[in-house]
């Protein structure tokens, strides 16, 4: 039997391929799989980018395995690091991901999908929350979703289950790219590339400051940045990198990025 997660590292980048056909369903051992690969990416300091995406052309991931659950794989079983995927409950995760979605995203694949930064899709994605019709409750998109994109079309997705094309998904922001099939990777990996060239303690202190600003007040989240109570915001303001933005601002050359 094949390994169902392959990976790809190219410099700064590391891509997760979730590969179980058919419909590359995650079950409890595939889940702690890849909370092991997420761990060591966020740890790793030469890493600094990851596209995560699916095996095949039909599904990129339907969720949870019904199959296994069938044959004993508890839903509240133990999921690993980074609960379901790996993703969407990794604590400290400072550096992007990039989910490119090639074909059917549903139910925990969908949350996996909402656990990135940003989502590129190929033309003939779909996308769905059927939990609904299974007497269950697609929790992390119940938290996530109402705050990405409007909250009646959620609303929308979350009690009726319906499906979404890729055109739909991006005309409410859900997405930030329809491709072309055949130029999703491609994409995926020109960005994660762009992204890997840049300054790695300035997203690591954006990715803090969004997650944490979520649950506070403007102003409290602004004091903990000017008092440099966010760890990446202290690391950032006392690195040799913040000298060399504004050095090679100044000198009209391109910064070289060290993240120290």
């Amino acid at each position: 039997m094949s390994d169902p997660i392959r990976t790809r590292r190219d410099g700064g980048v590391l891509e997760v391929v979730i590969d179980r056909p058919k419909a590359n369903a995650i079950d409890l051992a595939t889940s702690r799989t890849m909370g092991l690969l997420f761990r060591d990416f966020r740890d790793d300091p030469e890493l600094r980018v990851a596209i995560v995406t699916g095996g095949g052309e039909k599904f990129f991931c339907a969720g949870w395995d019904l199959k296994a659950a069938a044959l004993g794989d508890a839903v509240d079983g133990d999921y690993g690091v980074g609960g379901f995927g790996g993703l969407q409950e990794l604590r400290d995760l400072n550096k992007p991901v990039i989910c490119a979605v090639n074909g059917i995203c549903c139910g925990g694949g969908l949350e996996i999908a909402l656990s990135a930064d940003l989502i590129l899709a190929a033309e003939h994605a779909t996308f769905a929350l059927p939990e609904i019709r299974s007497g269950t409750v697609a929790d992390a998109a119940s938290i996530k979703l109402p705050k990405r994109i409007p909250y009646h079309i959620a609303m929308d997705m979350l009690l009726t289950g319906r499906w979404l094309d890729v055109h739909e998904a991006h005309r409410w922001g859900f997405v930030n790219e329809a491709l072309p099939a055949d130029r999703l990777m491609e994409r995926a990996w020109e960005l994660a590339r762009l992204l890997a060239s840049g300054p790695p303690l300035v997203y690591a202190a954006i990715k803090e400051i969004v997650r944490e600003a979520e649950g506070s007040t403007f102003q409290t989240a602004m004091n903990k940045i000017t008092k440099r109570q966010f760890a990446t915001v202290d690391r950032l303001y006392s690195s040799e990198d913040q000298l060399e933005g504004a050095r090679a601002f100044a000198e009209k050359r391109t910064p070289i990025w060290k993240g120290e």
